[in-house]
């Protein structure tokens, strides 16, 4: 089983998932607009480039989003998308990637469980962990 986060966006999922490609790597495989969907006609027009469907493949694992239809958007809660890998300074160029323009919650830096730990929440409103575990 895979568990693969799926972001929801208030029409800035395109712009989200560019910086996102630039932060984290991967590559965005799949964009779809819901004017490129067979079901267009019934969306208003202002609907036609926001993003129906985002894929940014990271090797092993996805990440997806979208736009949230006109007035179903709601900010995020209760979770965090958490980030482990393998080395501390790749650790921090994630998190201080991430956290351009947005805000953090728990600068990285050493803590008794990780080599390098941090929280933030993006400029586009998501929240992150970054951890770089300690070696076995």
């Amino acid at each position: 089983m895979k568990l693969n986060p799926y972001l929801m966006f208030n029409g800035n999922c395109e712009a989200a998932f560019k910086f996102y490609e630039q932060c984290l790597g991967g590559k965005i495989v799949a964009m779809m607009t819901h004017k490129e969907a067979p079901s267009a006609e019934h969306v208003p027009a202002e609907w036609h480039d926001k993003i129906m469907h985002v894929c940014l493949d990271l090797g092993d694992r996805l990440l997806m989003g979208s736009d949230s239809p006109s007035g179903y958007f709601e900010a995020p809660q209760g979770f965090y998308v958490q980030i482990s890998v393998d080395e501390p300074a790749e650790a921090e160029r994630i998190f201080h990637a991430l956290v351009e323009n947005g805000k953090v919650k728990m600068p990285i830096e050493q803590t008794f469980w990780s080599i390098r730990f941090g929280m933030l929440v993006d400029q586009f409103g998501i929240p992150w962990m970054v951890n770089c575990e300690q070696a076995a």
